[in-house]
């Protein structure tokens, strides 16, 4: 592009400009996001067409992206395709991003909504599979840390609890799982130092004041992408 040009000019797609008329459509959206509509279109397709529509509108000026794929899980979730909005569909939309841009814009030049759909209910299965072999994981580790715990003195009940709640909240501060547990802030603080202590949890980052901690074996998990 020479020195003079417009920025714009070597944009692919440009969006709607802010003002009234893009928050009147994204307010449509969203509408029809909420709505059911399953009598008539399919609820893999109706995600397919929200997601697009709102990463054409690009409302805002950063995030678009990982907001639009929150608002696919949460609309399948909506739906009821989903029953637990655990679906992770960022890593597989991150890898092929160049074909995901261009399967978006072939909507908008040559309003090729099969190559789009195809392209995104491929993702959905993929990425469903993907979530489940993850989910599948942490049960496994969940089960081991629990016969880690056999091995140490800890009989407390509130162990087994709080190995529960580090795997369904990979990070947490001593408050949290104190009201998580019922128990005060003192005793829980002492059981997950027990916890540290055995290698069964870890502090995450150098917080000196109101730590936060963490499963190793769940991260490892979690980032195993």
């Amino acid at each position: 592009m020479p020195p003079t040009e417009l920025a714009i000019k070597a944009a692919r797609y440009v969006p709607p400009p802010p003002g009234p008329d893009l928050e009147a459509r994204l307010r449509d959206l969203i509408g029809w996001m909420q709505t059911d509509h399953a009598h008539s279109i399919d609820p893999i397709v109706a995600a397919a067409m929200g997601h697009y529509t709102f990463e054409a509108l690009h409302p805002f000026h950063d995030g678009n992206g990982r907001l639009g794929r929150l608002l696919i899980v949460l609309q399948l979730f909506s739906s009821g395709v989903l029953s637990e909005p655990t679906l992770s569909v960022s890593p597989w939309f991150e890898a092929r991003r160049m074909e995901y841009y261009d399967a978006l814009l072939g909507v908008s030049t040559h309003a090729d909504w099969d190559s789009w759909i195809s392209f995104f209910a491929v993702g959905l299965e993929e990425s469903a599979h993907a979530t489940r072999t993850r989910m599948m994981r942490l049960v496994e580790v969940q089960s081991a840390l629990k016969e880690q715990l056999q091995t140490t003195r800890l009989r407390t009940a509130n162990a087994r609890v709080l190995i529960d709640y580090a795997v369904g909240q990979p990070t947490f501060t001593v408050k949290e799982a104190a009201q998580t547990m019922g128990m005060g802030h003192q005793g829980a603080s002492k059981l997950i130092d027990s916890l540290v202590t055995h290698g069964i949890l870890a502090q995450w980052g150098q917080r000196t004041y109101n730590r936060q901690f963490h499963a190793p074996a769940v991260m490892r998990v979690l980032l195993d992408a």
